[in-house]
């Protein structure tokens, strides 16, 4: 899968790579940035088979059923029981203590449509965890996958976050009227 990955995103499709993926972390949040359309599945599913690393996703338990539930267990994605007390956050953190590997991807937009400011979510849940966030950035302006050297969160979240956008800034999503 990987050679066929490789010639698919860098022959077929002319992206390039900016970074490199520290696929020696094994547990780390993963905010992708920006999130505008269904492209970006594909995309991310391409790039984790050429770093040749296990990236993976939540989602709510009931995705997790039949008939599609070991489709989404396959692809990397573990189920979250939001139906207890504890909130995400908590839930997601947990995942990590009980995973050996575990390097969770999100859209910290919350949504394909344009946003602001981007939800928090993936910070608290690093921090929660006590693993280092790896940015990656789709810029399909520059058909290219941009990656941030991990960084550890520190209890200056207004100083994190700038580092967070900085990285993020100007960067086009497939829809670009929606990138953040």
């Amino acid at each position: 899968m990987h050679e066929i990955a490789k010639f698919i995103y860098f022959k077929l499709m002319g992206w390039k790579l900016h970074g490199k993926f520290p696929s020696h972390i094994k547990r780390c949040v993963v905010p992708v940035v920006p999130h505008t359309s269904w492209h970006d599945f594909y995309i991310g599913i391409l790039v984790r088979s050429v770093w040749k690393a296990e990236i993976n996703f939540v989602g709510k338990k009931s995705l997790f059923k039949a008939p599609f539930g070991w489709y989404f267990r396959w692809m990397g994605g573990v189920p979250i029981d939001r139906s207890k007390s504890t909130d995400f956050v908590t839930a997601t953190a947990r995942v990590f203590k009980e995973k050996e590997v575990f390097r969770l991807s999100l859209a910290p937009e919350g949504t394909r449509k344009r946003v602001e400011k981007l939800k928090t979510g993936f910070y608290y849940i690093a921090k929660a965890a006590n693993v280092p966030i790896v940015m990656v950035a789709f810029d399909f302006e520059n058909k290219q996958v941009k990656v941030a050297e991990p960084f550890t969160v520190s209890d200056n979240i207004e100083a994190d976050l700038k580092k967070v956008n900085s990285f993020f800034k100007g960067v086009k999503g497939k829809v670009r009227e929606n990138s953040y």
